[in-house]
Order: C-alpha cells, then sequence, then structure tokens
C-alpha cells in the first residue's frame, strides 16, 4: 500500500523522467520513442523502479545494456530538476514494460 507521499513522488519522477526522456532520449536511444509508463518507489524514498515502453520494440539484452550506460546520466538530470522538492535523489532501477506486447498477444489470439 503506497502512502500519499508516495504517490505524489512517484508521479513527479514520472514526469521529470518522461520529460529526460523526450528531451535526451533522441541521441542516447537513437530515435526510438520512449515512454515511461509507471515509478514504484520505496517507503523510505530511497529507491525508484521505473518501467519503461519503447517502440519501435527492441531486444531486451540491448536496451539494458544502454539504458545501464546512461543510467548515471539521467539521475543526474532528474537530481537538478527535481533539487528543491526533494532532499534526496533515489536511486533508479529501470524495467522495460512489456505491457503493450502482452495487449497486442490477446488481441490477435482473440481475433483468431
Amino acid at each position: 500500500m503506497t502512502s500519499t507521499r508516495q504517490y505524489k513522488v512517484s508521479r513527479l519522477l514520472q514526469k521529470e523522467l518522461g520529460d529526460i526522456f523526450q528531451r535526451e532520449g533522441k541521441s542516447m536511444f537513437a530515435g526510438k520513442m520512449i515512454t515511461v509508463t509507471e515509478v514504484r518507489i520505496t517507503a523510505d524514498l530511497g529507491q525508484a523502479r521505473v518501467f519503461l515502453s519503447i517502440f519501435p520494440a527492441v531486444e531486451k539484452d540491448s536496451f539494458n545494456k544502454t539504458i545501464t550506460e546512461h543510467s548515471q546520466h539521467i539521475r543526474y538530470e532528474l537530481g537538478i530538476r527535481i533539487r528543491h522538492q526533494l532532499r534526496m535523489v533515489p536511486e533508479l532501477q529501470f524495467f522495460l514494460d512489456d505491457s503493450l506486447d502482452y495487449i497486442e498477444n490477446i488481441d490477435r489470439l482473440l481475433k483468431k
């Protein structure tokens, strides 16, 4: 169960990370469109799990490698943006959100 503070911080992180990926995602991910679908934050606000949706879909291994290379830069940019709202920038963990692929698969199976 998330508290009101966790909810507000997760929405703030989702908004700011979405803006960062929109502005700098072109150079990091070679023109792929990245959407921050969800952010889950721990109770102590120390770690955030960020779920990303990428279009067009990429291989999971290449995505993990690329996001790992750029994670410190993303966290730095996030820290600049939220420095007046939060005391500490949470550690970011990125995950590929495959819910759209799951929905497309179910839709394809229902049409058969």
